[in-house]
C-alpha cells in the first residue's frame, strides 16, 4: 500500500514507492522500443535515441496531445506537474496507453522554496532524487555551452584589445570590435543567487581579461535551453547554436557565437543532451523529461523532440507548460507549436481552492511561511471572486480553438460547497470540468478526471494562432497584452521602443516568434494584483534577441532572469543518510 500523503512527506512516499518502481528495461519494452534505441543510466533512468525512434516510427498516427496548464498561481505553485502525473496515472487506471512529457527541474526552485516539479503526494515523477538533482546532465551540458560563448566572447574582448591587427591575422582572426557595452548574453548558474546579478568582470592586470560589467542568468533562461526546447534534430540544433547573439559590435552589428567560432564546440556539449529523458509516474507510466522550467523568463515547455517520440510511442500524450496560460499556454499555443507543427487536441486548465481564493480576496501566502489558517476554512465568496481569474483563463484556450477541461485539484481541506461554485462557474464559462484527487488517491482519485479528459480529445477543435508571424512586434505584443493578460495597451521604454522599430524595419526578425518575459503571480506585469486587474497597460522595458532560438524576447515589469534565494529556502531540510547514501528532504 502507498503511503499515506496527509501524514507522510513527498520524499518519503517517493522513497517508499521506488522499491517497486519498474526498471527502464520493462518501460521501454512496454513502449515497444527496440534495444539500441534505450540509452541506459543506472537501472532507473535512460536516454532515448530520438533520432532512430522517429525514423523507425515515421509511418505510425501520432496520438492524441494534451497540454496541462493552470490559474495564475499562488508563490507556492498550483500543482501542474502533480495533475500532469495524476492525469497519466487517471489514463493508466482506464487501460489506456498513455506517456506524459515534462520538464526537468532547475537547481533554482529544487533548493530554494518550490521544489522540484516531480509532482506531490500519490502523484510523482520517480526516482525523485536524480530527477531533482541533475538527471542525465542536460542542465550540466547546458551551462557549459553557454559560458564557453562566454569564455569565448571575453577572451576575444582581451586579445583585440591587446593585440595589433597583425597578431589577430596570424592568429587566423578578424577583429570584430565588440563593443563591451552591448553585449546580449550574461553567464549562468543553476541557481537562485541574487548576489551575481550584476558584476564586473576582468579585474586585475591585462592577463586577467578584460574588466566590463556582467553577470549571472539562471541557467534555464539561456537561449541554449530555449534551442533543446524547440530544435527538431542535431542538424537543426547546430544551426541554431551558430546564430545565438552574444554581442554587438561598435556599429550595432550582431556578434554571433559562429562569429566566434565557438557554435560547433557548443553543440558538442549538447550531442548527448537532445536525446530525452525516460522516467515513470508513482505507479508505473512512462514519462519523458527534457528540457527546462520557468515559462515566465523562458519558453517553458518540454522538448518538441520529446513530444514528438512520445506521440509516435503512445495514444494519449500529456504534456505541461509553465505557470499559468497566459504565460506557459500563450508559448505553447503561439511558440512550440507553430515550430513543431503538432496541434493540441485538448487543453486542461489546473485550478486549486487555494489560489482561487487567492485571488479572491484571502491574505496573500508568503513563500516560506505557513499558509494563513483562512485557506483551510470554507470561504465561497473568496472562491466565487477568484473564479474571475479561472473563467479570464478559459477565455483565452478558447480563443485558441482548443476544448479546455478544468481541472479541480483537490485538496483533503476544500468542501463540497466550494467545489460546487467553481464547477457551476466553470461550466457556465464553456469549459468541461473534472474534480481530481490524484494527490490524494493517486490514479483511483484521477478517474473522473481522465474520462473527461478523454472524451474532450475527441471533441472537433479549430486550432489557430492569436497572430500570424507577418504581425508587427509591436501589433503582436499588444495582441498579447491585450487579449491573453487583459491590458488595455502598452507602454515601452525608449531604449525597448527603439529597439522594437528597429526590429519592425529588419526583415530577419519579421519571421520570428515573440516570448515574453512577465510575472507568473498575475495577469498584469505587478505580482501584487491579483484575480483579473484591470485599467492597466503592459509596461515593456527591454527587447532581447535569441537569434537562435529563433525568437524576441520582449521584458515587462521588473522581473529579472536570475530569481533570489528566499530567507528559509528547501536546501536547509534536504540531508543525506550517510549509512545508505539516500537524499532526505527533497519536494
Amino acid at each position: 500500500m502507498p503511503l499515506d500523503p496527509t501524514k507522510h512527506a513527498d520524499w518519503e512516499i517517493a522513497e517508499a514507492a521506488e522499491k517497486n518502481m519498474k526498471k527502464v528495461y520493462q518501460l521501454a519494452e512496454e513502449l515497444k522500443l527496440d534495444q539500441e534505441e534505450l540509452l541506459p543510466h543506472g537501472h532507473y533512468v535512460a536516454k532515448v535515441d530520438y533520432k532512430k525512434v522517429l525514423e523507425r516510427k515515421k509511418d505510425v498516427p501520432d496520438g492524441k496531445y494534451i497540454d496541462v496548464t493552470a490559474i495564475t498561481p499562488t508563490p507556492l505553485g498550483e500543482g501542474k506537474s502533480t495533475s500532469t502525473m495524476g492525469l497519466t496515472q487517471g489514463m493508466g487506471k482506464l487501460g489506456k496507453n498513455v506517456v506524459a512529457t515534462i520538464r526537468q527541474p532547475s537547481g533554482g526552485p529544487t533548493m530554494n522554496v518550490k521544489g522540484s516539479a516531480a509532482g506531490g503526494g500519490l502523484a510523482q515523477c520517480i526516482p525523485l532524487t536524480p530527477f531533482s538533482l541533475g538527471l542525465t546532465g542536460d542542465i550540466n551540458a547546458i551551462m557549459n555551452a553557454h559560458n564557453l560563448a562566454m569564455v569565448a566572447l571575453t577572451s576575444r574582448l582581451q586579445h583585440e584589445f591587446n593585440s595589433s591587427d597583425a597578431f589577430l591575422e596570424r592568429s587566423g582572426l578578424k577583429r570584430l570590435n565588440i563593443d563591451p557595452r552591448n553585449v546580449e548574453m550574461h553567464w549562468i548558474i543553476d541557481f537562485c543567487a541574487q548576489a551575481l546579478r550584476n558584476m564586473i568582470i576582468g579585474l586585475g592586470g591585462r592577463r586577467d581579461g578584460f574588466m566590463m560589467n556582467s553577470g549571472f542568468n539562471i541557467a534555464v533562461s539561456s537561449e541554449v535551453m530555449a534551442i533543446l526546447a524547440v530544435a527538431n534534430d542535431l542538424k537543426d540544433m547546430r544551426e541554431r547554436m551558430g546564430k545565438i547573439v552574444v554581442a554587438y559590435d561598435k556599429k550595432g552589428n550582431p556578434v554571433t557565437t559562429e562569429d566566434l567560432d565557438v557554435a560547433g564546440a557548443m553543440t558538442a556539449w549538447m550531442v548527448e543532451a537532445i536525446n530525452p529523458n525516460l522516467m515513470q509516474t508513482l505507479e508505473g507510466q512512462p514519462t519523458f523529461v527534457h528540457a527546462g522550467p520557468f515559462a515566465n523568463i523562458a519558453i517553458g515547455q518540454s522538448s518538441i523532440v520529446a513530444d514528438r517520440v512520445a506521440l509516435k510511442l503512445g495514444d494519449y500524450v500529456i504534456t505541461e507548460s509553465g505557470f499559468a496560460a497566459d504565460i506557459g499556454f500563450e508559448k505553447f499555443w503561439n511558440l512550440k507549436c507553430r515550430m513543431s507543427g503538432l496541434v493540441p487536441d485538448c487543453a486542461v486548465l489546473v485550478a486549486t481552492i487555494r489560489a482561487l481564493k487567492c485571488h479572491g480576496g484571502a491574505p496573500l501566502p508568503k513563500p516560506g511561511q505557513p499558509l494563513d489558517p483562512a485557506y483551510g476554512q470554507e470561504n465561497i465568496e473568496w472562491v466565487e471572486k477568484g473564479c474571475d481569474n479561472l473563467i479570464h483563463h478559459i477565455n483565452t484556450i478558447k480563443k485558441a480553438g482548443i476544448t479546455p477541461v478544468v481541472c479541480i485539484n483537490h485538496f483533503y481541506t476544500d468542501t463540497d460547497n466550494e467545489v460546487k461554485a467553481v464547477r457551476r462557474l466553470a461550466e457556465e464559462a464553456g469549459a468541461k470540468v473534472a474534480l481530481s484527487k490524484h494527490w490524494q488517491y493517486g490514479g483511483d482519485g484521477a478517474k473522473e478526471f481522465a474520462e473527461a479528459v478523454v472524451e474532450a480529445c475527441e471533441e472537433p477543435s479549430d486550432f489557430k494562432f492569436l497572430y500570424e508571424l507577418e504581425t508587427p512586434l509591436r501589433k503582436r505584443i499588444e495582441l498579447i497584452a491585450r487579449e491573453v493578460y487583459g491590458a488595455d495597451g502598452v507602454d515601452y521604454t525608449p531604449d525597448a521602443l527603439e529597439k522594437a522599430k528597429k526590429m519592425e524595419a529588419d526583415p530577419k526578425f519579421q519571421k520570428m516568434g515573440t516570448c515574453m518575459v512577465k510575472t507568473h503571480l498575475s495577469l498584469s506585469d505587478d505580482p501584487m494584483l491579483k484575480g483579473v486587474p484591470t485599467g492597466w497597460n503592459l509596461k515593456v522595458r527591454d527587447i532581447l534577441t535569441y537569434g537562435g532560438a529563433d525568437f524576441v524576447v520582449p521584458v515587462a515589469g521588473a522581473i529579472s532572469l536570475m530569481p533570489g534565494t528566499a530567507a528559509s529556502p528547501a536546501y536547509r531540510k534536504v540531508d543525506v543518510d550517510v549509512e545508505t547514501g539516500k537524499v532526505e528532504g527533497l519536494f
